[in-house]
């Protein structure tokens, strides 16, 4: 008698009469997973592919590059760099081995670096990326780099 009772009792309320609505859930993602995203699916991805319009995602314009390759310094727009990806054979193209791997992002309010390492044709490199929070969107503002033998 009792059990009857308790499955009158639980099916006296309705089923979805108090359960959260999927469709007004909206999704919180963190700024650094916010950053994951531009850096894998724009920076790496556009790397690798050689695909100038996701790198111009991944980049504020008016961004700068500087660093060395081998003890040669190296400095270039945000512009100039892209054009050159996009001239070159791409890692994906070209067969060679590509790996690029986030070691680390430190967040404070809207500024944010990232340590990469990209290992792509014969180079090895490091990368430091300042990234800035504008309008909503998380963006490349800084790039330094430099090659570092294996």
């Amino acid at each position: 008698m009792k059990l009857s009772l308790i499955i009158a009792w639980l099916f006296s309320f309705p089923l979805s009469g108090h359960a959260q609505n999927v469709k007004d859930m909206k999704t919180y993602l963190t700024p650094e997973t916010e950053i994951r995203n531009v850096i894998e699916n724009y920076y790496f991805k556009g790397i690798y592919e050689g695909n100038t319009e996701l790198l111009k995602k991944a980049f504020y314009k008016g961004a700068l590059l500087f660093g060395d390759v081998d003890g040669v310094p190296y400095f270039k727009t945000a512009e100039q760099y892209i054009e050159g990806v996009g001239n070159r054979v791409s890692p994906q193209k070209s067969g060679k081995d590509f790996k690029a791997i986030i070691l680390s992002i430190e967040v404070i309010n809207s500024i944010a670096v990232a340590k990469l390492q990209v290992r792509m044709y014969d180079f090895n490199y490091y990368n430091f990326i300042t990234f800035n929070h504008i309008d909503g969107k998380w963006f490349i503002i800084n790039k330094t780099l430099t090659n570092v033998h294996l």
